[in-house]
């Protein structure tokens, strides 16, 4: 198992609560692999493989999620894949008011296929007390084919918590 960086930072939760224009924003981030299963952009020359987390992208203390997200599968990855999409703090450290969870979003779902998926967790919003990274946890096969998918996550921008 390896952890594969290719995220991106997103935006800082710098909005006033009592800000006229909302808080509310949108964070995308997306996973593209080569013919060879490697990622595109990743810090590992080999493919994707069952067990990696590949850290898709990072969320700043403050922010809400649970409210929305979506994985849409473009190109389709290698037969029998699948990835859970969750979040860890990047300190390492847990929480007990907002326990890490690497299927937060998403539980293992397929990566084999196109198609859109709605996140399929029952799980309340929740106010992130530390900066998390947004993880894909790979299941199912080695990654040996081009694949793409692009995650679309709702977020509220609060702040951090009193």
């Amino acid at each position: 198992m390896a952890d594969i960086l290719i995220g991106k930072d997103q935006a800082r939760p710098d909005f006033s609560p009592n800000s006229p224009y909302g808080n509310s924003t949108v964070a995308t981030l997306d996973m593209q692999t080569d013919a060879s299963g490697i990622l595109i952009g990743g810090n590992q020359a080999t493919a994707v493989d069952v067990a990696d987390v590949i850290i898709l992208g990072r969320l700043f203390k403050g922010t809400e999620i649970g409210t929305g997200f979506k994985m849409i599968v473009s190109d389709a990855f290698t037969a029998s894949t699948t990835i859970a999409i969750g979040f860890r703090y990047i300190d390492s450290v847990d929480s007990t008011a907002v326990p890490q969870d690497a299927d937060y979003f998403l539980t293992a779902t397929s990566t084999a296929s196109t198609g859109i998926t709605e996140g399929d967790n029952p799980v309340a919003p929740v106010r992130l007390p530390k900066d998390v990274y947004v993880t894909g946890t790979i299941a199912g096969a080695t990654h040996a084919a081009a694949g793409r998918l692009d995650i679309v996550m709702n977020m509220e921008l609060k702040g951090a918590a009193s």
